[in-house]
């Protein structure tokens, strides 16, 4: 079984962008459907992008269309290869496959500069000198309108000569941009005269140092779209406003229509976690997280380190589902989803992560005993483990005194251990401190798989592991990286990340996970579920992350 299978049930969702695209179809507007998803490659993907991924690519599943992968590559500055890499990692492993070979926007940079020239030759853009503080003050506020530019009204020869200057490296940044002749007094910011293009002394990742000035996204954006024949541009709200200026730069450019149609959905905002790549960065830059792939990191990179599943996000993205309506989901939604696609499909094993010494006294010979894979499913099969006179437990398992609500090993009584036999805690022994460094146990030997022949009830189970044949392990115990409910609203985001979001024990594992495979999840019994890391993790030194708890709360 892959980690593409959809491991839950996952049925079509409906939606108001699938309610549009339904019309579209059936008026005849669109033959097919073609959408893309356009990351920008300065940072890696988080859970909020996985949600565009699920919306964007499983339209084009289920209508049997089309979805490029596009990097809006505008920005050589904060761009890198490391991030196109990710970024196609990410989309692959969550099930998806994109149309043809990977589109950059920097594929279109002849073109898009060509649009330019055909904007100033209109009289629709100008060269403007103003310094950026300048250009911030000639813009106006939310009340009050902006101003032209002295620049504003140059002839379209100058302004032609002025562009090619810029092209040729004749400005300094920052000295002269291209912007869009529209309307200063408009109510909405984004169209009073935006910026289409910048100068940049940087080199590209994918055109080198073949050019100097290079386009911005809100320019760049709708033409991609429209030279790809993208019929249904899927955008979070925050670019609603920008849809005016998508649609002016299309309408005023010789492009071939149809022209694409922008439809905005709300952004996914996730309870306790921080989806902004710039505040992401500088966790990664100051050393506060191991990477972007950290476990405690919302990228999807680091959910997949942590043990979260292709299936389990899938199955996420569809039941918060895609409106127009701005709320914040609760983390439980997300744990609830890893927690029912691994009870169904991790096999169960033991680990003890506080080992305490049992030494059973009248045991002598190893015993070889199988325990099933998955209490519910035969077919996942068993594996063995070794039951030995010396054997861990977790030292929350056992009190020389307690009441009747506990339900483990208790100095005088009996408990059983799973898969294996009943025992009975005789004495301890301790150190110069007080601390119990080993119990001493009995065990029965008719109770394998059943209960005491004389009808004496055993009601605890606990987990063990043999103390002689195991596995050193290390376990990643992860909370969550911030302690407040909206990190993004954190002026020094370092401050607020919660100090115990990473715990680290020491413990032991069963010889059945001498090969555990990175990634692949189990449930410890009675501890949670873990994966082995994907970074760390080899035959030798296993390393488990704590994907989620066995139940919510824990």
């Amino acid at each position: 079984m892959n980690n593409n299978e959809i491991l839950i049930e996952e049925t079509r969702p409906t939606n108001f962008i699938r309610q549009i695209i339904d019309e579209d179809l059936a008026s005849g507007k669109h033959n097919n459907v073609y959408t893309r998803f356009p990351p920008e490659p300065n940072g890696y993907l988080h859970i909020g992008h996985a949600k565009s991924i699920c919306l964007n690519f499983g339209i084009a599943q289920d209508y049997q269309g089309k979805c490029n992968l596009r990097f809006d590559d505008t920005n050589p500055v904060k761009e890198d290869v490391e991030y196109v890499d990710s970024i196609k990692q990410d989309v692959e492993w969550l099930g998806f496959k994109w149309e043809g070979e990977p589109h950059y926007a920097s594929d279109y940079f002849d073109q898009l500069y060509g649009y330019a020239i055909e904007l100033i030759e209109k009289g629709m853009a100008y060269v403007d000198e103003l310094s950026p503080e300048q250009m911030r003050e000639y813009r106006g506020t939310l009340t009050e309108p902006g101003k032209n530019s002295p620049y504003r009204d140059r002839s379209i020869e100058e302004n032609l000569n002025l562009f090619e200057k810029m092209k040729n490296g004749e400005f300094a940044e920052g000295a002269a941009c291209l912007r869009a002749k529209i309307d200063m007094a408009s109510p909405f910011m984004v169209m009073r005269d935006p910026v289409l293009y910048r100068v940049k002394f940087a080199s590209h990742h994918q055109t080198g140092d073949k050019w100097c000035i290079y386009p911005m996204y809100d320019f760049t954006h709708c033409i991609s779209d429209a030279i790809e024949r993208i019929t249904h541009s899927l955008c979070t709200l925050e670019f609603q406003d920008n849809r005016r200026l998508y649609d002016w730069v299309l309408e005023h450019i010789s492009i071939e229509r149809p022209l694409p149609h922008q439809y905005e959905f709300s952004r996914l905002n996730l309870e306790g976690t921080l989806t902004s790549k710039r505040k992401l960065l500088k966790l990664v830059a100051e050393g506060a997280v191991d990477g972007w792939n950290d476990p405690r990191m919302p990228t999807i990179s680091g959910l997949r380190r942590r043990g979260y599943t292709p299936a389990a996000l899938r199955e996420f993205c569809r039941r918060i589902g895609v409106t127009k309506q701005d709320n914040v989901v609760e983390f439980s939604a997300l744990e609830s989803c890893i927690r029912d696609d691994l009870n169904r499909n991790a096999p169960r094993a033991m680990a003890v992560l506080n080992p305490l010494r049992i030494v059973i006294e009248n045991f002598t010979e190893k015993e070889v005993l199988t325990a099933p894979n998955h209490p519910n499913y035969p077919e996942l099969g068993t594996h063995e483990m070794s039951f030995t006179k010396e054997i861990y437990i977790d030292q929350a398992d056992f009190r020389e005194e307690a009441n009747k609500q506990y339900k483990r090993l208790v100095l005088g009584k009996e408990v059983r251990l799973r898969h294996a036999y009943v025992i009975k805690a005789e004495r301890v022994e301790k150190d110069e401190q007080g601390g119990i460094t080993t119990v001493y146990c009995s065990y029965d030997p008719e109770t394998l798989g059943k209960n005491p022949a004389d009808g004496r009830k055993v009601k605890g189970v606990i987990h063990w592991v043999s103390a002689t044949e195991n596995l050193p392990a290390e376990f990643r115990v992860y909370g969550r990286l911030f302690n407040v409910p909206n990190p993004g609203a954190e002026e020094d985001i370092l401050a607020a990340m919660n100090p115990e979001s990473l715990v680290v024990k020491h413990g032991v594992v069963e010889m059945s996970l001498a090969n555990a495979e990175p990634e692949k999840a189990y449930q410890f019994e009675r501890e949670g579920y873990y994966c082995a890391d994907n970074k760390d993790s080899k035959a030798g030194n296993l390393v488990f992350n704590l994907t989620v708890s066995l139940k919510e709360g824990f």
